[in-house]
């Protein structure tokens, strides 16, 4: 068009950014690049008693003229010449659009410019859009502009709640934004505004009970703050969508307000404890919509770094990636619920996991492993499972650090030794209330659930869900097994290294919440813990944002079964298994292992030895059952002086053991291929311990070679090193024998 290539269109306005909640209402609020309130009026915000208030007011013939009004042109030239009347410049609406579009000085070549701008303004837009654009542009005073910036700041209220008195008080401000200011001169605009109601209800504009129930109305306008809920989603959606003057949020407001209130309150009774911050995401589980988001107890703690998003921050895990590592375990059929997992003190080639509390348990059941977060049964099913598999599957499910760091992860992710941040570890609990399928968070309203995929299966995500809603278990808080308010949920918790951040997520089939406590200096506190502050905390939110959730539960699948395990392994029964209990099981999947806790053995006459098939004479012997323990279970009941039938020592005269590597002793310290570091000033000693088989009564330790001392199989050996390369050799009374390699170092 020939007109607009000589004229070009103005730019279109530089709007406010707000970000509103799902149900449409105003989040948070911020200035335009101009530093004005210039929220954008959306064109259903435009009310017909705002519509009409504005038309009958500024211009009559707003829908018969084509952007100017040759009769108001003639008739103000004949005032403005004869000086009869009010002066005016018989400005039509679309007029006025073109002068705040591009203000200008007022002189009679800018006004023949503003009206050929209102012609091209018509041709382009519809009246609608016309109306919308001045309604967005007109001025109220300092920085505010556009009627739903006055509505929001004046009244507190979007421009279709407002009363016919409000709408009309706002209508009549903008030709007077500096006599009539809201909040300084209400007397004034009160005035103003019944003047213009009786003329509105003389032309018939509104039924006659309505203009009298709005002269009626008082007038209690006074400038309030923006809306400023959920900061740290605001600013990250405004970051996201730089060029959208409006972006709809998945929040529920009424969910973000309970939320901030209770984490904000909640962290000022923990600041005597020297823990400053929290931060919560609540998820619909269903839809996958975020309805709450606290990246901080307090935005504006500045002293607590509270503009820092807690949400997105990469922290260290603790135990809170245990239920997917069970669960990707019994995905692959290596383990079960009431399978026995190993809990002795293990060196995993130089790792050496410890429980949180220091003691271990001789062995217990995956669920008892889950339920009181033991790390090193953990350690051992990851170390089965291999860390390439897990770390997959966090990457699957969108772990960004984990992704990058993959390559150089070990055991210690599962106790937290990888990074993660509350929406990844959050939306992985989703997955487990949501049967194994894995999809992305929703921050902005969307229409349908998104694409989902699978993590892993409903079976085992039931499972997991049903170990982490017992009850029984340490980190329930304390008193809260008696509270009337405990809420139906499956809740894990973790601790970092140090104290340093405590998590607590839990979910039921509608919600999942996530929590982190700490500080975001990274400081630790001896308080924090997943289950001391963080756990009442989530039980505190669900109990208030989740009320209403109703009481169903999940149920078993049907890819689910039931058999009968021996109660001291967790195993299929043997022939030697009389102790046996019912467990769930993943059929075709779940190992059909059958159970060896018990095997029977040849033993000589006198029982001072035992025989093995090759050994044993036609006759002179019988056959008992002993302990089949692993030598590391069986080390630690020597250690812990835990008593149990040990089998005696295989006969002497059996060629067949000697020289055999097979169940030959396994040197847990030294660490293979590990460099020590010691204190010659000090005289630091390093320590020589094994594990062996549980017929093993003696072992022999040599360091290059050179015979050091025997000891028993269980007994801890010191020793102080030569610096330099080591061999350490361990040999037991059957001839078997292991080495390691170490270096030496000393300062």
């Amino acid at each position: 068009m020939l007109l607009n290539w000589l004229f070009p269109m103005p730019n279109s306005p530089q709007y406010s950014p707000v970000v509103l909640a799902a149900d449409g209402s105003v989040l948070h609020a911020y200035l335009n690049p101009t530093q004005k309130w210039r929220m954008k009026t959306e064109l259903r915000e435009i009310t017909p008693a705002l519509r009409k208030a504005i038309i009958e007011k500024e211009d009559r013939w707003f829908y018969w003229h084509v952007g100017v009004n040759p009769v108001s042109l003639v008739q103000a030239a004949g005032r403005n010449m004869f000086g009869r009347g009010r002066t005016t410049g018989a400005s039509t609406i679309t007029m006025q659009v073109a002068r705040l579009l591009e203000p200008k000085e007022r002189t009679l070549g800018n006004k023949l410019l503003e009206m050929l701008r209102a012609t091209q303004l018509e041709l382009h837009y519809s009246k609608a859009e016309i109306l919308q654009l001045y309604l967005n542009l007109i001025p109220y005073g300092g920085n505010v502009e556009g009627v739903k910036s006055a509505a929001l700041l004046y009244f507190q209220q979007a421009p279709d709640y407002l009363s016919l008195a409000q709408t009309v008080t706002l209508a009549i401000i903008p030709n007077r934004p500096r006599g009539l200011v809201l909040g300084k001169n209400n007397e004034a605009v009160l005035q103003e505004r019944n003047r213009w109601l009786r003329r509105f209800g003389e032309a018939g504009l509104f039924p006659k009970q309505d203009i009298a129930d709005a002269l009626l109305e008082p007038l209690e306008a006074q400038r309030h703050a923006a809306p400023a809920l959920a900061p740290h989603l605001s600013r990250r959606l405004v970051r996201q969508f730089p060029d959208r003057a409006i972006i709809r949020s998945a929040l529920s407001r009424s969910k973000q307000s309970k939320a901030e209130d209770l984490t904000r309150n909640y962290v000022r009774r923990l600041n005597e404890l020297g823990i400053t911050q929290a931060s919560v995401l609540v998820v619909n589980n269903r839809t996958r919509q975020v309805e709450a988001y606290v990246g901080s107890a307090d935005f504006r703690d500045f002293a607590s770094q509270g503009q820092n998003d807690g949400i997105m921050a990469v922290r260290s895990p603790g135990s809170t990636l245990k239920p997917f590592l069970y669960a990707l375990a019994m995905d692959r059929g290596l383990v079960t619920p009431k399978r026995m997992l190993p809990d002795v003190p293990t060196n995993f080639q130089g790792y050496r996991p410890e429980n949180f509390d220091k003691h271990c348990n001789g062995e217990v059941t995956l669920e008892r492993a889950l339920a009181y977060s033991l790390n090193i049964p953990a350690v051992r099913v990851l170390h089965e499972l291999g860390v390439p598999t897990f770390t997959d599957k966090l990457r699957q499910a969108g772990f960004k650090n984990v992704t990058h760091n993959a390559p150089r992860l070990g055991l210690s992710s599962i106790l937290g030794g990888c990074g993660a941040s509350l929406e990844e570890l959050t939306n992985l609990y989703v997955t487990l209330a949501n049967k194994g399928q894995y999809a992305e968070l929703q921050l902005t309203k969307a229409a349908g659930t998104p694409a989902s995929n699978s993590l892993f299966s409903e079976a085992s995500a039931f499972l997991t869900t049903d170990i982490l809603a017992q009850l029984t278990r340490p980190d329930l808080p304390l008193g809260a097994a008696s509270s009337l308010r405990l809420p139906k949920v499956a809740w894990k918790t973790g601790t970092s290294y140090g104290r340093r951040d405590a998590w607590s997520i839990g979910y039921n089939k509608q919600y999942t919440i996530g929590v982190w406590v700490g500080n975001f200096s990274g400081q630790g506190s001896p308080a924090l813990t997943g289950a001391d502050v963080a756990t009442p905390l989530l039980f505190d939110l669900f109990n208030a944002v989740a009320y209403n959730s109703p009481n169903d539960w999940f149920v078993p699948p049907a890819a689910l079964d039931f058999r009968l395990v021996c109660a001291e392994s967790g195993l299929v029964p043997g022939e030697n298994c009389p102790n046996q209990v019912i467990d769930y099981f993943l059929p075709n999947v779940s190992s059909g292992q059958r159970c060896q806790h018990q095997r029977e053995v040849l033993l000589s006459a006198d029982g001072s030895f035992t025989y093995c098939r090759a050994c044993a004479p036609a006759a002179g012997f019988r056959r008992e059952l002993f302990p089949n323990l692993l030598p590391e279970i069986a080390s630690y009941k020597e250690a812990q002086g835990i008593p149990y039938r040990r089998l005696p020592v295989h006969n002497p005269q059996c060629q067949l053991v000697q020289g055999s590597t097979e169940r030959a002793p396994s040197i847990t310290s030294p660490a293979a291929n590990t460099e020590y570091v010691l204190n010659r000033h000090e005289k630091q000693q390093l320590l020589l311990s094994c594990t062996t088989d549980n017929e093993v009564r003696q072992v022999y330790w040599y360091v290059n070679d050179q015979f050091l001392r025997a000891a028993a199989a269980t007994e801890r050996v010191f020793f102080q090193p030569p610096p330099g390369l080591l061999k350490i050799s361990c040999a037991d009374d059957h001839g078997r024998n292991t080495n390691v390699v170490v270096t030496v170092t000393q300062l």
